[in-house]
């Protein structure tokens, strides 16, 4: 909803999590198993340290992505460590004894924050595992939360009941997330659920959300319907492949500058400003 009727003031896109300020509410989805689903010209590893330092020398933050490849959570919690703790180690619903042992690692480095993509619980190789791999009680998740003994974000959020055992488990955020639509079929788009979400427990923890979004027209969107910050995956990846850090930095540029620009014309000088009334349904 364009209003222009607004003092010409600067617009500040900038935004704050767990005592970080970043340059704009996006942040970079977890991807994983680059070879198995894009072919061998690069690999997580490869992939997960550009994003990681390009993000992070952009004022955003990247999340990377777990797997049966043991490596991937030390190395890029390595790579976080080097540019100040700025990144996100996504851990899969393991079993509790793998969860731990690679919490152990998150905890001995400067890593800001640590999440888990429940939303994998039905993935075949985590069905193979036994005890506790896949899905979680809240009695779980709040051992795992407490162990990991920093703020702690839980992906793979789609209803009120879900986000409301997130805050119950001790989250300090939850990802508004069907993993992309690839593990369960006929679930709703995030932006259908995301509103009754917000109304319950904003305020409460950190609201983010994903699932197609693409512009910074697209995040403004998000924001007024009740996210606090968005996650961005596939387009990252397509960055990468055809340009690298290059690639990558100049789509951050493009979010950010798309999201100024929405917010200018309707009539938001700060992220704090979106609200539902600068969108149409």
């Amino acid at each position: 909803n364009m209003d222009t009727l607004n003092p010409n003031a600067n617009v500040d896109t900038s935004f704050e999590l767990f005592g970080k300020k970043f340059s704009a509410p996006v942040f970079i989805a977890p991807l994983g198993a680059l070879p198995l689903h894009y072919g061998d010209k690069y690999d997580d590893i490869t992939y997960n340290r550009v994003l990681i330092n390009a993000a992070a020398n952009y004022g955003i933050c990247a999340m990377t992505g777990d797997g049966e490849f043991p490596q991937l959570i030390p190395d890029a919690v390595d790579e976080m460590s080097k540019i100040g703790g700025i990144g996100i180690p996504t851990i899969k619903p393991w079993n509790k004894e793998v969860v731990f042992e690679k919490l152990d690692y998150v905890k001995a480095h400067n890593v800001f924050a640590v999440a888990m993509d429940v939303d994998g619980a039905g993935l075949p190789f985590l069905k193979k595992l036994s005890p506790n791999a896949g899905s979680k009680s809240v009695d779980e998740m709040r051992e795992i939360i407490d162990y990991a003994g920093k703020p702690f974000i839980i992906k793979g959020i789609m209803t009120v009941k879900g986000a409301e055992k997130a805050v119950e488990a001790g989250a300090s955020a939850i990802v508004v997330s069907n993993h992309g639509g690839r593990v369960q079929g006929c679930t709703p788009a995030t932006a259908e659920v995301l509103p009754a979400i917000a109304k319950a427990v904003k305020g409460k923890i950190k609201i983010f959300v994903d699932g197609g979004i693409r512009s910074g027209t697209d995040i403004f969107r998000a924001l007024a319907l009740g996210a606090d910050a968005v996650m961005i995956c596939r387009p990252f990846l397509i960055s990468y492949y055809g340009g690298r850090t290059d690639g990558i930095v100049t789509y951050i540029e493009k979010l950010r500058a798309e999201l100024k620009d929405a917010m200018y014309m309707c009539g938001a000088r700060k992220i704090s400003d979106i609200d539902r009334s600068m969108i149409r349904i």
